[in-house]
């Protein structure tokens, strides 16, 4: 018999509009989300397109208690406009054990507060969109995630093991895997001058271009 897969569990703080759109394009990718704001009108406008809303402040001393946020995969945290409530999600986050925690903000001082206190990444307005957010977090194995039409994405992923050692040629990547390479990051630097004869390099990635269809193959 098959084994069932196990879905990832998030809960997300602060249902503006970033905030709502990695809830809904969680949802989408087939995680549980669970939908956290201290307003009733954006918590009851959500509920039917989350797994859970629930209506809490999370400025409030025991807001975590019920919330049961250590079973959770991963936690966002969205309220830039309350950097207290930030604050007290991302410490009771770590406090519960929760593996990963992202976090929204408005600025560099921001950013520096929320990443001392525990904040695993921290994303910005101008630098990530919700959407994009979300997928990056669902296909954790991608680096960097990009739509450029309704069917061909663009992804940054690292070198799978199996390719270390070996070159395009040798790989046929397009053939095999419907992968078209574009670039090469190595030491940080990023190329598109490829030499299909070099071989891949432990660290390395690469910038593909496939259509959506079999990216759950890449993944």
């Amino acid at each position: 018999m098959k084994k069932q897969e196990t879905k990832n569990s998030y809960a997300v703080f602060g249902l503006g509009e970033f905030g709502r759109s990695v809830a809904e394009e969680l949802m989408a990718a087939g995680a549980d989300v669970m939908a956290v704001d201290k307003d009733e009108d954006l918590i009851s406008d959500i509920a039917p397109h989350v797994t859970m809303a629930v209506q809490v402040d999370a400025t409030e001393l025991h807001a975590f208690d019920s919330l049961g946020i250590s079973n959770m995969d991963g936690v966002i945290v969205t309220m830039t406009s309350c950097l207290e409530a930030s604050i007290m999600t991302i410490m009771a986050a770590k406090e519960a054990g929760v593996p990963f925690i992202l976090a929204k903000s408005r600025n560099a001082t921001m950013s520096s507060i929320l990443e001392r206190i525990g904040a695993d990444k921290i994303v910005t307005p101008e630098r990530d969109g919700g959407i994009r957010v979300a997928r990056n977090i669902v296909n954790g194995n991608f680096i960097d995630f990009f739509e450029l039409s309704k069917r061909v994405r663009m992804i940054e992923i690292s070198v799978k093991q199996e390719w270390i050692g070996h070159n395009l040629k040798e790989l046929s990547l397009r053939q095999k895997h419907n992968l078209n390479v574009v670039a090469l990051r190595r030491g940080g630097e990023l190329t598109t001058m490829l030499n299909p004869d070099q071989p891949f390099q432990s660290g390395d990635s690469v910038l593909v271009i496939i259509d959506k269809k079999y990216i759950d193959e890449l993944r």
